[in-house]
């Protein structure tokens, strides 16, 4: 029998959602073992002074399987 864990991040970027997305997922991989799969529960995106994006944002649930 397998047991998950869910943990929730946030991770950004300044290139795309993709990115954010990519990178959050690759720094959880450095802590957490087992990871299984992944799901965007939110996106936001923050503004410059000008009105431009400057930083994409999202913030995930990621799964893991608990070792025994």
């Amino acid at each position: 029998m397998s047991i998950s864990r869910t943990t929730e991040i946030k991770s950004s970027s300044a290139l795309s959602f993709d990115d954010a997305m990519k990178k959050g997922i690759a720094r959880a991989r450095k802590t957490l073992k087992n990871v299984r799969g992944a799901w965007i529960e939110n996106q936001e995106i923050l503004l410059d002074g000008k009105g431009k994006i400057s930083e994409y944002r999202v913030q995930m649930k990621i799964t893991f399987i608990l070792e025994e």
